[in-house]
């Protein structure tokens, strides 16, 4: 859909610490399990309940590859994704990003890290109602400190990329569902990441609207480790393996 565009705007993106993207960028799960009520892996008090979402998990993501996870409610996929994203410390095991163990860094260093290179993609969209689709898609650039003349040429280019060239200076509430998740997609791009996850990211569309989103996704999973949490079969279907979460283990892996 966006296959020349999307790789001249990878080519032509602006990255925060100039490292040279790896060939092979990866992230890896090692022995990962996570509990709600922990706080670094101790209990605050020894009465206090606590929920086991992770249950010693190990999962590989290499780049070119979109991993699909699937579950109930409640088993798993969220806390995945959050974990990797650095959005949570699980209370044992590793999470790497390119070699670096995440789980080994500050607050500061971790939303460092996931500024530059994770993408995400949420269900409900979460642009902000006040700023055009270029502006939200721009977001993340700001916080990179990436002079605005650049800021804005990349996010329209992004928006093209997507085919919302003519929407740039739209508000989210002007926009159809498609729409809002498009410019979302285009948003989580803008830092040009290696890796995205995305939670749902067809929940809140219709059929053919989310058709149009998994393409997007399809192809930015050619250069690119795509972890995509759902329930729905369609958007798995994309996944090159789909991994199976019951009560927080892995009981299926392909």
């Amino acid at each position: 859909m966006f296959d020349q565009s999307m790789q001249d705007s990878r080519s032509s993106a602006t990255r925060g610490d100039g490292d040279e993207r790896e060939s092979t960028a990866a992230v890896r799960l090692e022995g990962v399990s996570h509990q709600y009520g922990a706080t670094g892996g101790r209990f605050r008090s020894s009465d206090e309940r606590t929920v086991t979402a992770l249950r010693d998990v190990s999962l590989e993501l290499p780049s070119g590859t979109i991993v699909g996870l699937e579950g109930p409610s409640g088993s798993g996929k969220s806390t995945i994704l959050h974990a990797v994203a650095g959005l949570l410390v699980p209370t044992a095991g590793r999470v790497e990003l390119r070699g670096t163990d995440i789980t080994e860094l500050s607050d500061a260093e971790r939303t460092r890290l996931r500024r530059q290179h994770i993408g995400i993609v949420f269900q409900r969209f979460h642009l902000l109602p006040s700023l055009s689709a270029r502006a939200n898609v721009a977001l993340p650039l700001v916080q990179a400190g990436i002079p605005r003349g650049d800021r804005r040429a990349r996010a329209e280019r992004l928006l093209e990329a997507v085919g919302l060239g003519d929407r740039t200076t739209h508000l989210p509430g002007e926009l159809s569902g498609g729409e809002r998740q498009r410019v979302a997609i285009a948003r989580a791009l803008s830092t040009d990441p290696d890796v995205i996850v995305a939670d749902e990211p067809t929940g809140e569309l219709d059929t053919a609207t989310g058709g149009d989103v998994l393409e997007l996704l399809t192809d930015i999973g050619r250069d690119r480790a795509v972890l995509v949490a759902s329930h729905d079969d369609a958007t798995l279907s994309v996944a090159d393996r789909v991994v199976t979460l019951r009560d927080g283990r892995v009981v299926g892996d392909g």
